[in-house]
């Protein structure tokens, strides 16, 4: 089992002092990752995190939410990206619609943690994320 699978956190996004992500277990024992009750409210976050990309930083396409989530300074970027767009079929410049975002987030989970998320888990993470879209907590 991968790290991102035990904290039920399917894309490893990172812990920042401060943020409180809903369904986020009550107790966090690893240091640098979020651990959440399920890998659906893991999906919610991830799903978060894109849209802040989208509107804060205009990063619409593989190339450029990739560049961002996974930097060159941490990461080898382009090989995460070709990766992406070969279990998507997405371009690398393709300006993704939201209909995308699942299949986007479906590949960057193999990426990340080796999951094979469900069809089943992404929608019910993008349930979550409109659900509580404009809530005060992340």
């Amino acid at each position: 089992m991968t790290r991102g699978q035990r904290n039920c956190n399917p894309l490893n996004i990172r812990r920042v002092a401060g943020t409180v992500w809903r369904g986020q277990r009550a107790i966090q024992t690893d240091p640098e990752f979020v651990q959440f009750e399920t890998a659906e409210w893991g999906i919610r976050a991830a799903f978060c995190i894109l849209e802040t990309y989208k509107r804060k930083y205009q990063a619409v396409c593989v190339e450029d939410i990739i560049s961002r989530w996974a930097p060159p300074s941490e990461n080898n970027t382009r090989m995460y990206v070709n990766a992406v767009c070969l279990a998507t079929g997405y371009g690398v410049k393709e300006r993704l619609s939201q209909n995308q975002l699942g299949r986007l987030v479906m590949a960057m989970a193999l990426v990340e943690s080796q999951w094979t998320l469900s069809v089943e888990q992404v929608v019910n993470g993008y349930a979550l994320f409109k659900k509580f879209k404009n809530k005060q907590t992340k």
